[in-house]
């Protein structure tokens, strides 16, 4: 599996996915579609009879489930539902008022969703999918035979193994310059062609393989279109591996359940996505700011107020403070209970913290060490997952680092009032949010109360977690953030997500922008990671470098095993600092960019495709990004502070230097320790404040044209929408505000051809 890299020790996880079966040589072939008959139709949806090649009988549904969505079932009940339903269920198919099925005899299905359609043919069988003038998107792949006359490929149909059906699979054929992204937060190379995804969430050690903490069987396509698969199961996709001309997807579950989605651009499918899931939750404006983190060391009462202090004396903005770990009790994680030796009076701290403008946020998980006082009461009250002999499963989740722990039946109504009650008290005594963090730990082979699989329960398991901690935390604390380390389908309701365990170098910085772009083209916007990486010490260039891409990421967090405290970097702590100052400065660009990104589902963090679809290289361009619209972003992946950028076509400015570039080609990048490659669109205005401590509500905003001429910007704040229009006349620039915002001044970056002056009217 790729997961093994073969000659290495083999690390444990007490939660291995199951593997499919590998069929033995002269075993038969897989159960494919040969043909099929109507057998209702109306006006949105058919369902067929289908034949395969081993003489089963199978179902089709084909129907419209929205807009540019149509929706594919095969399954041998016809009111089969992935397995994963018991506890949640991830997607909620929608109509479209308009949508067809055209059924006549002789002549191939259509099934009409406005901005794309389905063709059925029924003998042979064949489906494809069109846009709406008819230019091919996919089709099905029928399958491909090598000289030994073995199938290298599975198509539509299902394989059983040992008398029982183990998996349904589908193939779509795919052209050879086409590139698939997207399936969660996957940290290798952005176009996924030649890989294969595996949808189960890993506790993944570091942030450098195909293994992800968030997966999301969903994948969009350079052709125009994505394709989303509605099931928990370790869905296998197969990303031209075995023939670099055939996508395959297995889903070892009930029945296959697929969307494809029109685009024709990377937004329009996330956009078409959230309704079939949920709209990405806004998290509150302070998320925005700096968190500083105790880190992954012993903590205490006095030295988180000395942290708190050391910051405002030093001028660093910050708006939270992370306490990890050891808020609890050593070896007792994680009971959700204060260390009474370390953490005397939180409640008094808490306040103190309150009264210099923090807010507090504070580690934990939905496993119970076996050492805890807290894991007898909830063992006896039956709030664990079993073993099959029905005792609680005590699992290895921290890989033999720490004690083995209790991990809470999120499927039972009593365990989460008893878990969300533990994190109640929590929050009224002052604490803000939570860092969500594992979940990822669910092994294969427990029991769940509602009678699930271990299997089955494993993805969606992060799901129950995370809603569970939203809702507690809406409930005391007016929002629903929580920093979650895993996900799944629908996950962008959980507004805060970070990149776990990363490795303390540049490759793993480079592997960690992979993987934040690829998640928020898994329709995720709010994406962090752990500025400096998690596992070590960085060295003092890394650290700024680190800090620069996490300043200008969509939130940003300081958190390792060792402290990211930037004055314990003293040789740098200037430049880092100065890095975080440049984050609040553009705060009013960066919040108007969220709000954007809440309401349309594409993130913030965005890849080039997302803005450039038409432009292949955008689509292999990994290591940048645009932040918002207008901002592209090259974080220094090398210790010599050179790089090549990839500028999309336009004109661009260099925010340092003023240089105007143009764009569809590479320029080089050789940037100071100060300074991380940045670039603005000619043309834009970027609204600006003065840094402060926290990011507040500005009254005042300042524009900063970048090429001076006809423009405008929307800035989004909690006090409402303020507009400015930019009108060029003559060598003046006159601009017009409307909104609670008072714009101050207008700052003209000189780049040839800008206007001399400026008038607020």
């Amino acid at each position: 599996m790729p997961y093994r890299p073969p000659l290495v020790a083999h690390e444990y996880f007490v939660a291995d996915p199951p593997e499919l079966p590998v069929r033995a040589r002269g075993e038969g072939g897989p159960s494919v579609l040969t043909a099929a008959e109507v057998v209702a139709a109306d006006g949105a949806e058919v369902m067929l009879k289908a034949v395969t090649s081993a003489e089963e009988t199978l179902v089709v549904q084909v129907g419209v489930a929205g807009e540019g969505v149509i929706r594919v079932r095969l399954s041998e009940d016809p009111t089969a539902r992935p397995r994963s339903e018991r506890a949640i269920s991830l997607v909620t198919p929608g109509g479209y008022p308009e949508a067809t099925a055209e059924v006549s005899p002789g002549e191939p299905i259509v099934i009409d969703a406005g901005s794309l359609r389905a063709e059925i043919s029924l003998a042979p069988w064949h489906l494809r999918f069109t846009d709406a003038s008819g230019a091919m998107l996919t089709e099905q792949d029928r399958g491909h035979i090598d000289i030994s006359g073995r199938l290298r490929t599975l198509p539509f149909g299902r394989s059983s193994a040992g008398g029982a059906p183990v998996a349904y699979h589908e193939s779509f054929a795919a052209a050879p310059d086409e590139a698939f992204t997207g399936f969660g937060e996957s940290f290798t190379r952005l176009d996924k062609r030649g890989q294969r995804p595996v949808m189960w969430n890993f506790d993944a050690f570091g942030a450098e393989s195909q293994r992800a903490y968030k997966n999301v069987p969903l994948y969009l396509s350079s052709k125009g279109y994505g394709l989303l698969v509605d099931s928990g199961a370790p869905v296998e996709f197969d990303v031209c591996q075995s023939t670099h001309s055939v996508v395959q997807i297995l889903v070892p579950d009930d029945v296959m359940d697929y969307y494809v989605i029109a685009g024709p651009a990377p937004a329009d499918v996330l956009d078409r996505y959230d309704r079939l899931t949920c709209r990405p939750a806004l998290p509150p404006k302070w998320a925005f700011g700096t968190w500083i983190s105790s880190g992954f060391c012993v903590d205490s009462q006095e030295r988180v107020l000395a942290r708190a202090r050391t910051i405002r004396e030093r001028g660093i903005p910050c708006d939270v403070l992370h306490l990890d770990t050891y808020w609890q009790a050593d070896g007792h994680w994680s009971d959700l209970r204060w260390d009474p030796v370390n953490f005397p009076d939180p409640e008094g701290m808490l306040s103190e913290l309150d009264g210099m403008g923090f807010k507090v946020c504070l580690w934990m998980n939905p496993y119970v060490s076996h050492l805890s006082p807290a894991f007898e009461e909830a063992a006896e009250a039956g709030y664990f997952l079993k073993n099959h002999d029905g005792e609680v499963y005590v699992a290895d989740c921290w890989h033999g680092s720490f004690p083995p722990c209790g991990i809470v039946d999120l499927t039972d109504p009593a365990a989460v009032d008893w878990f969300t009650g533990l994190l109640r008290g929590l929050l009224r005594q002052g604490v803000a949010a939570f860092k969500t963090d594992f979940a990822e730990g669910v092994p294969s082979d427990a029991v769940a109360a509602n009678g699930m699989t271990g299997t089955d329960l494993h993805n969606v398991y992060t799901l129950l977690f995370n809603d569970a901690v939203a809702a507690v935390t809406r409930e005391v604390r007016g929002h629903d953030l929580v920093w979650a380390r895993s996900s799944y389908i629908g996950g962008q309701r959980h507004s805060a997500q970070w990149s776990g365990d990363t490795y303390t170098s540049y490759a793993a910085m480079g592997s960690t922008i992979r993987g934040g772009l690829a998640h928020g083209l898994s329709g995720v916007p709010f994406w962090s990671h752990d500025v400096g990486g998690f596992t070590g010490r960085p060295t003092d260039d890394l650290y700024v470098r680190w800090t620069q891409f996490g300043a200008l990421s969509p939130l940003l967090r300081l958190h390792g095993t060792t402290t990211r405290e930037p004055w314990e970097f003293p040789e740098v702590e200037e430049a880092a600092v100065a890095a975080l100052r440049l984050r609040y400065r553009l705060m009013p660009y960066l919040y108007s960019a969220a709000v954007e990104a809440a309401r349309t589902g594409a993130p913030m963090m965005r890849a080039l495709c997302v803005d450039h679809p038409g432009d292949p290289v955008a689509w292999q361009a990994d290591l940048e990004y645009l932040l918002g619209r207008d901002l592209l972003v090259a974080p220094m992946t090398a210790p010599e502070g050179v790089r090549q950028v990839y500028l999309p076509r336009g004109t661009w400015v260099d925010y340092w230097t003023g240089e105007v570039l143009e764009g569809s080609r590479y320029v080089r990048a050789a940037k100071p320790l100060d300074q991380v490659p940045l670039y603005v669109r000619r043309g834009a205005l970027i609204p600006v404040t003065e840094p402060r401590e926290t990011v507040g509500v500005p009254a005042e905003i300042t524009l900063v044209a970048f090429g001076g001429g006809d423009g405008s910007t929307e800035i989004h704040d909690t006090d409402g929408v303020t507009v400015a229009v930019a009108t060029r006349d003559g060598d003046e620039l006159r601009v017009a505000v409307t909104g609670p915002k008072r714009v101050t001044g207008v700052e003209i970056v000189p780049v040839p051809g800008a206007p001399a002056r400026t008038v607020i009217v």
